[in-house]
């Protein structure tokens, strides 16, 4: 087995690839930066929902005011019951899968801790409005003003209740996992596939077997490909290599740079010459995210081989759930939870999944996330035509077509702490049309002049 030294972080500084005494520092102010971030988007996302929830309410409240007008104050309260109840049931949905984010099936425990709050809420609500209409019933004011007024009394007495109720009560068990219980959490889902070769039970085979007792069962090249990724490469090769040697993996680290303009091969290479796990590829020039994939695909020497961008948005220590699954199924996946995008690149990748979708028929949960693990064999057997961000779609196209295994698994998704995301970039979209198109027209040729092949097991299942 190749031997791995521990890292000496010193020796890293020696070389200049980060500042040795500010890096901790900056860790800690982006944590809690992004920690205010967090709970202030939950507390806007909260607020919108309040108003939502308060617009059902008056809206409804005034229709039934409008049908059935009345000055009697157990009639209003009626009324007042059946809107807040509306406004309530809006208000479970959007605060469980949006403010708090929430992905599990409604359980029994939460609607009956909702149930409660909101029973709680409605009383105090109702008693807020009973107070209020006995202050304001002397005034001159006509039914549905004085009804309405009462009501915004009554809700900016109960939101506060609503508030806490909701994120230290209803939601608080969930909505307070981990990363890596989340992960463990989503790994149990499966997708639908055939199983290579019909092997029946091989859902019962996957366990939770503890890594150290696979150690020496597995051989990991790890493709890392980057573009312009100085400020964040070493901190990612170095994490990549500390985790390894952890595993006691036999492993290689192949970072391919393409034709990055900064600093990233020179730290990339230093790197190299230090640690003999690390490889680099250069290419001379920016040639494409797909390219840097298949360039250290192809160099791959290993049993498996894995990939993971060198953003820092993701980390390693996930990869660990992967390895039970891959010894049934011929890929395993992953699908990034919470995703922390901007909501433009969100939206660009739901409509590339969904075009995906229409034109090769790959459904997938999160077709370009990078965070992916094959069998060695499978990628030098089926050697990739893309060069650009078309990349994972064929990659899934080629496991479908061959009636290949996969399994997709939640892993957690980082903020991005230095560089640039390109993916979004007018040039590369425009690059991933076209090549999908033409491919699509291509593909579907061939599979007409020659009919779908199940291909050999070139590695054993258990």
């Amino acid at each position: 087995m190749l031997e791995t030294p521990d890292i000496d972080t010193q020796k890293l500084r020696g070389v200049s690839l980060f500042p040795p005494s500010e890096e901790g520092k900056k860790d800690v102010h982006l944590s809690h930066r992004r920690e205010r971030f967090r709970l202030l988007k939950q507390l806007t996302r909260f607020g919108l929902v309040g108003g939502l929830n308060t617009l059902i309410d008056i809206l409804i409240l005034n229709l039934l005011l409008l049908s059935f007008p009345t000055t009697s104050t157990p009639r209003i309260l009626l009324y007042n019951a059946l809107a807040y109840g509306l406004g309530a049931i809006n208000s479970f949905v959007c605060n469980k899968y949006w403010t708090f984010k929430q992905r599990q099936p409604v359980s029994g425990r939460e609607l009956v801790r909702f149930t409660a709050a909101t029973l709680l809420g409605m009383i105090l609500n109702s008693g807020m409005l009973w107070v209020a209409g006995l202050v304001l019933r002397a005034l001159p004011l006509n039914a549905t003003l004085w009804a309405n007024a009462s009501k915004v009394l009554a809700i900016t007495a109960t939101m506060l209740v609503s508030y806490l109720g909701m994120r230290l009560w209803v939601f608080a068990n969930k909505s307070q996992h981990t990363p890596s219980e989340e992960t463990n959490i989503t790994a149990s889902r499966k997708r639908t596939m055939p199983l290579h070769g019909g092997h029946a039970g091989a859902e019962q085979c996957v366990t939770d077997e503890p890594l150290e007792n696979l150690h020496g069962r597995y051989s990991l090249s790890v493709v890392l490909p980057a573009y312009n990724e100085e400020e964040v490469i070493a901190r990612t090769i170095v994490t990549v290599l500390d985790v390894l040697n952890s595993w006691h993996i036999e492993s290689e680290i192949l970072v391919v740079n393409d034709g990055s303009a900064d600093r990233t091969g020179e730290i990339s290479a230093k790197l190299a010459s230090i640690y003999p796990q690390v490889h680099l590829i250069n290419h001379a020039s920016n040639q494409g995210y797909g390219a840097a994939l298949v360039s250290g695909f192809q160099a791959a020497t290993k049993e498996l081989t894995f990939f993971m961008d060198s953003d820092g948005q993701f980390d390693i220590r996930a990869l660990r759930a992967f390895f039970p699954f891959i010894e049934v199924y011929d890929a395993v996946l992953g699908y990034r939870i919470e995703r922390q995008d901007s909501w433009m690149r969100k939206v660009n990748a739901w409509g590339w999944k969904t075009l995906v979708r229409m034109t090769l028929g790959v459904n997938m949960r999160d077709l370009d996330c990078a965070f992916k693990l094959f069998h060695t064999s499978f990628l030098h057997e089926h050697p990739l035509e893309t060069r650009g961000a078309m990349i994972n779609a064929e990659l899934l196209y080629r496991l479908q077509q061959g009636n290949f295994t996969l399994r997709e698994v939640g892993v957690p998704h980082l903020p991005r702490l230095g560089g640039q995301a390109t993916g979004a970039r007018p040039r590369v979209i425009a690059r991933a049309l076209r090549d999908l198109f033409v491919c699509r027209h291509r593909w579907k040729r061939e599979a007409h002049t020659h009919p779908q092949r199940i291909p050999d097991s070139t590695h054993q299942h258990v």
